[in-house]
């Protein structure tokens, strides 16, 4: 083993030799040497064998291998400088492999050296994309999984930073190609990052682009499969997949396949359905995702079903009004729960896909079945305005700070949801039904707008349905609405709104 000075003359010569460095294979021999020497030898090996490596070609694969070993030295400061120095032998053919041993160094778990491998990678990405995506993706097929993890973490963090001239047309093509390979077989986790670095593509910017990652979702999500509602596997993968497909959705790129599978497979199911995810409202989860996906359809070759489906959905969460007694009390002493949170995401989707279809109502449903939704849209309606006045009312006069606590914050949710649903409900009971509203979905960002000014989409009138709508029950004047009791009726300065409203995941349940 060669001593500090043996490893200072050897260097000295290859120095000196200038053009004819590569005349002196046995200094360089005796540098690579270095690597089994002891803690000072071994450092002075780290900076001297990358300095001359170009000039031993025949001695390449000793070369990159004792410098791997340096690598993997129990001395921290040795690793750190031996890692500092692989993109040096990044060259050729010798790329791929030096970005396969990079991938594999991601493993460690010291904060410095994890550090010095993003850089030494992103240092070789610079010199030749697609050697380094080889060496990258081929630890992320084959290798051990915190590699393959760190290795995908990498890609999805790192590749938006890099210069246009870096990922090229075909560069990108080739990370889709190898992204495909490995979307074979991933966790939700890592197809959530995956469809992060394929998103943020540029040439999937397109039409067509985002066309294709539509599919490669559709597929992920198996919706050629029958749906499993007891399964929370499945469940949880169809969400998952429909998540990311959401934002890709627009007036060019279709949400048909999805929207024609969730009223198909999932809405009849929906009480049913379980999840893995602890404390998430899953029914509500799914009435988000399908109202947001209705916007997007094209042509439906299912519509009339689909519509249909969508309304008998809709009238599980519309009550009919409570029978009365003679003395014209409830004559059960229950008011139905209205659960406006579900309702605002059926009516919504509803609403989109009837426009579609704008005769549904009153050429598709039989008179009795029109009648009944009459009475239900009707006698929803009119607790909505009991909410909204109340709603208001404690609203007035909050501003900044005020509205920021957690109940105030539940208010104002709940007054987009009730808003909302009056706007829709108004278009039902136009003659014949209209579609031409164009409301806000409630946990959708909107433009601030102070607390008592008019809204775009909110009526400053009563906002009732019309009195004399011809499916409603004629009712006594006198008679007055009585919205459903409890600790939000009861008690306007406290109140409860998770007796009330399904508002999100964080909501109580009724």
């Amino acid at each position: 083993m060669p001593t500090v000075e043996e490893l200072y003359r050897n260097y000295g010569i290859l120095a000196d030799a200038t053009e004819q460095v590569g005349q002196h294979k046995d200094a360089y021999q005796v540098i690579l040497d270095g690597v089994k020497g002891g803690t000072k030898e071994k450092r002075l090996a780290a900076q001297f064998i990358p300095k001359f490596f170009k000039h031993f070609p025949e001695l390449a694969d000793s070369a990159i291998n004792a410098q791997l070993d340096l690598c993997e030295d129990e001395d921290v400061s040795i690793r750190r400088q031996a890692i500092k120095e692989l993109p040096q032998f990044a060259t050729g053919e010798n790329l791929p492999r030096v970005a396969d041993i990079l991938t594999q160094l991601l493993q460690t778990d010291d904060s410095a050296e994890f550090n010095l491998v993003n850089n030494a990678l992103l240092s070789i990405f610079k010199m030749d994309a697609k050697g380094t995506l080889g060496g990258l993706f081929s630890q992320i097929l084959q290798g051990e999984d915190i590699v393959r993890e760190r290795a995908i973490k990498f890609l999805s963090t790192k590749l938006k930073t890099l210069p246009d001239e870096v990922l090229t047309k075909e560069v990108e093509e080739l990370i889709l190609t190898e992204s495909k390979k490995v979307l074979e077989d991933v966790t939700g986790e890592e197809f959530v990052l995956f469809m992060k670095i394929l998103s943020g593509l540029k040439s999937l910017q397109t039409v067509s682009g985002r066309q294709q990652l539509v599919e490669l979702v559709a597929e992920q999500a198996d919706l050629e499969q029958t749906f499993s509602p007891s399964d929370p596997d499945c469940v949880d993968r169809l969400l998952q997949c429909t998540r990311q497909a959401v934002p890709l959705f627009s007036k060019n790129v279709h949400s048909t396949r999805f929207v024609t599978y969730f009223c198909e497979q999932v809405l009849p199911n929906l009480s049913t359905l379980t999840t893995p995810v602890e404390g998430l409202d899953i029914q509500l989860e799914v009435l988000k995702l399908l109202a947001e996906m209705s916007s997007f359809c094209g042509d439906m070759e299912k519509l009339e079903t689909n519509l249909r489906k969508l309304f008998d959905k809709l009238l599980e969460y519309m009550p009919l009004p409570p029978e009365e007694a003679e003395n014209g009390e409830n004559a059960s002493n229950e008011e139905p729960k209205l659960q406006f949170s579900y309702v605002e995401c059926l009516l919504y989707s509803f609403h989109q896909l009837g426009r579609k279809l704008p005769d549904f109502l009153t050429a598709k449903l039989n008179a009795d079945k029109l009648k009944d939704f009459k009475i239900r849209l009707q006698y929803f309606a009119r607790g909505l305005q009991v909410y909204i006045r109340q709603l208001r009312l404690a609203l007035q006069g909050k501003t900044g700070e005020a509205l920021k606590t957690e109940e105030n914050k539940i208010k104002v949710v709940a007054l987009k949801i009730t808003n909302n649903i009056n706007v829709l409900i108004k278009d039902l009971f136009h003659i014949p039904p209209s579609y031409k509203s164009t409301v806000t979905l409630s946990w959708k960002p909107v433009q601030k707008v102070e607390i008592g000014q008019k809204r775009a989409n909110e009526d400053t009138s009563s906002g009732s349905p019309p009195k004399k709508s011809p499916g409603g029950p004629k009712r006594d004047a006198r008679q007055i609405y009585n919205p459903p009791s409890g600790k939000y009726s009861s008690n306007l300065g406290n109140f409860n709104y998770g007796e009330r409203f399904r508002l999100g995941t964080s909501s109580p349940r009724d």
